[in-house]
């Protein structure tokens, strides 16, 4: 199973590799197992990347600090994830609200509840703002910190 701050790196990491204006024309030559081809293969189709992106960037930034090796990450690095994770599930909370909302205001005869649900949707959708925002101060916080030491 996939914990939610491995997760929530490995699309941090490879989403950051930022592409640049030339082609990029040197190569290292790695070898792996066909099976660990085949699961390297796998997860960069899963975030969206091509193979050689997702492994570059795991690479580089694991170089540059932003990317401990599993065995090598300390408790920050799990923190920050984790809050990425939680920010995530956040935002999916205030998205599912809104569709709830919309419904409610898109017409036809009104529900002799539908006035308390809204008005019950824009508190959540406040508190989800509030959350959100505190989530990212945190993480700001924690990357912040993390990377000066």
């Amino acid at each position: 199973m996939v914990r939610a701050t491995e997760e929530a790196a490995l699309h941090r990491v490879a989403s950051r590799r930022a592409r640049q204006g030339v082609q990029r024309t040197e190569r290292v030559d790695v070898r792996y197992s066909a099976e660990e081809k085949i699961e390297i293969k796998a997860e960069a189709h899963r975030l969206g990347l091509a193979g050689a992106h997702f492994v570059g960037a795991l690479v580089m930034a694991h170089l540059h600090g932003d990317y401990a090796l599993p065995d090598r990450r300390t408790v920050t690095d799990d923190l920050i994830d984790e809050l990425a994770a939680l920010r995530t599930q956040v935002a999916r909370i205030g998205t599912n609200v809104n569709q709830i909302a919309h419904r409610l205001n898109a017409g036809g005869d009104p529900h002799p509840g539908d006035k308390t649900v809204l008005t019950e949707a824009a508190r959540v959708l406040v508190l989800a703002r509030q959350a959100a925002t505190t989530i990212d101060i945190a993480a700001d916080v924690a990357a912040t910190q993390h990377r000066a030491i």
